[in-house]
């Protein structure tokens, strides 16, 4: 128990370091939080730093959701919902990072991480849904919502077991209460596309 609670723990740590406000303060001396549409992303990396920077981004803010997970199957004790729950908790320090006051991104690219190595082909398929939908109306937030809502509808139907369908459904609850106002946005027809740069607008992943 004592190891499964270590793992949960540094989980949350890991998570929670931020690579978006890391690189934005070394490449730019700036807190990314404070630009663009604030939010320590891979998206927001993109509008404020580059295409470089924002793939960094994107690729080490998903290694945090694999080594959470990796360390849940490692010091776990064998429990299938301990994985689950270390994957969880990096997504949490992602969006509250505890190094950075709390104030942290979406989640999306760990949630790929996370999901990728508890369920790939369910994650492969709404990954490829997400882009597909990225790529056509050019919303960010849209193919990111897409991406947590079938993820779980996924996961059942691969059959995996009740902790991941429970851990899917509850980072998709999760994905949709950070982009809530994403989801007014596009409700209204105001939110931000891909390729536009309007300050303020809470955008992406």
């Amino acid at each position: 128990m004592l190891t499964s609670i270590i793992a949960i723990v540094l989980s949350y740590l890991i998570g929670s370091i931020s690579f978006s406000i890391l690189f934005a303060r070394w490449l730019r001396k700036i807190d990314i939080r404070q630009h663009g549409s604030g939010n320590a992303g891979a998206t927001n990396t993109l509008r404020v730093l580059g295409v470089g920077p924002a793939i960094c981004v994107f690729l080490l803010d998903a290694v945090k959701g694999i080594v959470a997970v990796l360390l849940g199957l490692w010091l776990g004790d064998d429990q299938s919902w301990i994985p689950v729950l270390c994957g969880l908790l990096a997504i949490a320090g992602h969006n509250w990072p505890i190094y950075f006051r709390f104030k942290g991104g979406k989640g999306i690219a760990t949630t790929v991480g996370v999901l990728a190595t508890l369920a790939f082909f369910p994650t492969l398929i709404a990954g490829i849904t997400a882009i597909i939908i990225i790529t056509l109306t050019r919303y960010v937030s849209l193919g990111s919502l897409i991406f947590a809502v079938l993820l779980p509808i996924l996961v059942f139907c691969f059959g995996f077991d009740s902790a991941r369908f429970w851990g899917a459904l509850m980072i998709a609850v999760l994905a949709i209460v950070r982009h809530r106002k994403n989801i007014v946005k596009l409700i209204q027809g105001t939110e931000n596309k891909l390729g536009r740069s309007k300050k303020g607008e809470p955008h992406g992943a």
